[in-house]
């Protein structure tokens, strides 16, 4: 896997996500499309080489519309590029991995797929193969990582090692497991330290300009924890989500 392609977030009303995903936290708009298919309105939006995809859903009973009835606002997936998206899915289906794609289709990243959580320890994971390489947009906040919780944390991770060959980063000895996908990371950690969670529970972002981006908080009465190098939004401001961002790496 070349890189976390996207972290998808299910979004009541793509114009309120865009007031602060967008205009706030300043993420440049890549593509917006309405995947009828899918059952969303749907956009991509730059954060370093990485991007955030926002879902809106169409219709109540859509994937994406019983998702956001049962749980709200929040993390829903996580895409990962892979360079052949066919040779992918061969791969894991010869090893028996629960799919929900058993091939490719059009999607808002390219020629997508998806993986059953089951297969990744509760985690939904897309594929994709984009259409063409493109250059980064130039973003002044960039996705670190994607903090996962999990109640056995080496299992989980060889799970994501043997699924998609990712190598386990060095870290100070502990109950936590960072596996690198390009420039970002996957952090697993024990759910006990989430509140229980399993699954996605949080998303780790750089700013480039720290101080530029508190007075873009100021300016929207943004709710967010601050430190001297660090902030956490408040899941309310962020669509449900848990945003730690810092001016350091």
């Amino acid at each position: 896997m070349r890189r976390i392609h996207h972290v998808g977030i299910v979004i009541r009303d793509l114009a309120a996500a865009y007031r602060f995903y967008r205009d706030t936290l300043g993420l440049p708009l890549v593509k917006e499309a309405r995947l009828p298919d899918q059952g969303v309105r749907a956009a991509l939006l730059a954060a370093g080489e990485t991007e955030i995809e926002l879902l809106e859903p169409l219709d109540a009973s859509s994937g994406v519309g019983r998702f956001l009835a049962r749980r709200g606002e929040g993390l829903h997936h996580l895409c990962l590029d892979t360079p052949d998206i066919h040779a992918a899915l061969g791969a894991l289906k010869e090893t028996h991995v629960e799919l929900i794609d058993t091939a490719p289709r059009p999607g808002l990243a390219g020629q997508i797929a998806f993986l059953h959580p089951k297969a990744c320890c509760g985690v939904l994971v897309e594929l994709a193969t984009p259409a063409e390489d493109t250059a980064a947009e130039p973003s002044p906040v960039r996705l670190k990582r994607l903090v996962v919780g999990a109640r056995d944390v080496k299992q989980t991770a060889g799970v994501f090692r043997s699924r998609f060959g990712l190598t386990e980063v060095a870290m100070n000895d502990g109950p936590r497991t960072m596996l690198g996908v390009g420039r970002g990371a996957i952090l697993i950690v024990p759910s006990e330290e989430v509140g229980g969670t399993e699954g996605m529970v949080a998303l780790s972002l750089v700013a480039e300009d720290f101080e530029s981006l508190m007075a873009a908080f100021d300016r929207a009465s943004t709710k967010c924890l601050r430190g001297t190098g660090e902030v956490t939004v408040e899941p309310e401001s962020s669509h449900g989500v848990h945003l730690h961002i810092s001016r350091y790496e």
